[in-house]
């Protein structure tokens, strides 16, 4: 009887040690919790401003605080009832991908993204500017960018490497099957400021939907950005995570 304790025991040992690092801390896969909201996870793809995947995305998932899940679907159940969806492009963002990004904003020969991402924004101001920073709330995993998409959803076509890249603020950017917002999510560009007053009409109207849903259920926004969204009661604010993106 010893022994099969023994086996028991070593067995839930090495079922912890092998479980992701979200399982045992407070984390949860959104997908788990609210399978409605659609998933668009940019970094998981090469169709980013670093054009490759990025560092710690080893599935295409949205894992986020348990409490800032939560507080996701009730902005779905809100949004899915006035005829959207949700759609998050990042949760989650592990230590690892952050100094990725920072190695890639140092790398001043690599620019294939700019004429998409950043093409008003010189690289060599990226850290001055804010648009790179060595720290982010998403690995506090309390923070998400996301957009809205009206219903039904439509198709949205995946992007091709190498494919011609347009500027994220042009009225026929890439094909998003996001309502308009006035820029592509990860447009390096004043006229991503939440609230920039050159923003109108349905563009406006969207980005204050958006906004006024997730600030009903707790959610703070990023004014320089309209898709970047803080929990107010983040269950870790001074706590910077660096387990992958996976299950």
């Amino acid at each position: 009887m010893s022994s099969m304790r023994a086996l028991l025991l070593s067995l839930l040992l090495t079922a912890a040690v092998a479980a992701p690092a979200h399982a045992t801390s407070g984390f949860v896969v959104l997908s788990d919790v609210d399978p409605t909201i659609r998933h668009d996870i940019r970094y998981y793809t090469a169709h980013n401003f670093v054009g490759t995947r990025v560092d710690g995305y080893r599935a295409p998932l949205c894992i986020l605080t348990r409490q800032a899940a939560k507080a996701l679907r009730t902005v779905q159940r809100h949004v899915l009832r006035q005829g959207y969806t949700l759609k998050v492009y990042d949760c989650y963002r592990p230590q690892r991908a952050v100094d990725h990004f920072v190695r890639w904003a140092r790398d001043l020969g690599d620019q294939r993204m700019k004429p998409e991402f950043y093409p008003r924004v010189d690289k060599t101001r990226l850290f001055e500017d804010g648009y790179i920073a060595e720290k982010s709330g998403h690995s506090r995993g309390s923070t998400l960018d996301l957009t809205i998409v009206e219903l039904p959803p439509r198709y949205q076509r995946p992007y091709v490497p190498g494919e011609r890249l347009v500027d994220c603020a042009a009225p026929h950017r890439f094909p998003d099957n996001t309502v308009d917002m006035a820029t592509g999510y990860d447009c390096f560009d004043t006229l991503s400021h939440t609230d920039d007053p050159r923003v109108t009409g349905q563009a406006k109207a969207h980005r204050q939907l958006l906004k006024a849903a997730m600030a009903q259920a707790g959610f703070r926004n990023l004014p320089e950005e309209w898709w970047h969204f803080t929990l107010n009661d983040e269950p870790f604010p001074d706590t910077y995570f660096d387990f992958p993106v996976t299950r």
